[in-house]
């Protein structure tokens, strides 16, 4: 057991034929025992330092703990977003893909239903053309006929036309 400050000031030597000169030897352990209450009252200062630092590093190796898995935490957190994104893009990808298809396959549709339309009309157009060109060249025949020629052949005095016409209105009425 270690002594103290106490123990020193209270030790008592025995005295002997010319012993030690005992002011002397006082004196010196007054000496010891303010180095010695010294050097106790630094040690305390420095335990209870060592308590408050020890705490500190207590404290900050928690925070640091805490920090490290904020930090793992952020770092699957980021990769998850990361892994979602990337999941929306693919289906985003996939519906524009799907959007891009049916696009495609309605245009097609179109243009197919189109094409067949313009064939039709070409058809109809040239049916058109014929029975058109039919009719004039038959009205052209007409006109060519000798029989405009024999028309004007005919005369006819005003009274015929007139007894003509009372004779039609007479059957009528």
């Amino acid at each position: 057991m270690p002594l103290t400050p106490l123990d020193i000031h209270n030790k008592e030597f025995n005295k002997g034929f010319r012993g030690y000169d005992e002011d002397e030897v006082n004196e010196f352990l007054d000496q010891v025992i303010k180095d010695y209450e010294l050097i106790i009252r630094e040690k305390k200062e420095l335990e209870e330092k060592l308590n408050e630092m020890n705490s500190r590093l207590g404290h900050f190796t928690n925070i640091e703990e805490t920090l490290n898995k904020s930090i793992v935490i952020a770092q699957e957190a980021g990769e998850e977003v990361r892994r979602n994104a990337q999941k929306e893009a693919k289906l985003i990808i996939k519906e524009a893909e799907k959007n891009a298809d049916r696009i495609i396959n309605e245009s097609l549709s179109k243009a197919r239903k189109i094409a067949l339309e313009i064939e039709e009309l070409k058809k109809q157009s040239k049916v058109f053309r014929t029975r058109f060109k039919m009719l004039i060249e038959a009205q052209l025949d007409m006109l060519n006929t000798d029989d405009w020629d024999h028309l004007l052949e005919y005369e006819l005095d005003s009274t015929e036309l007139k007894a003509t016409a009372r004779e039609e209105e007479d059957s009528l009425a």
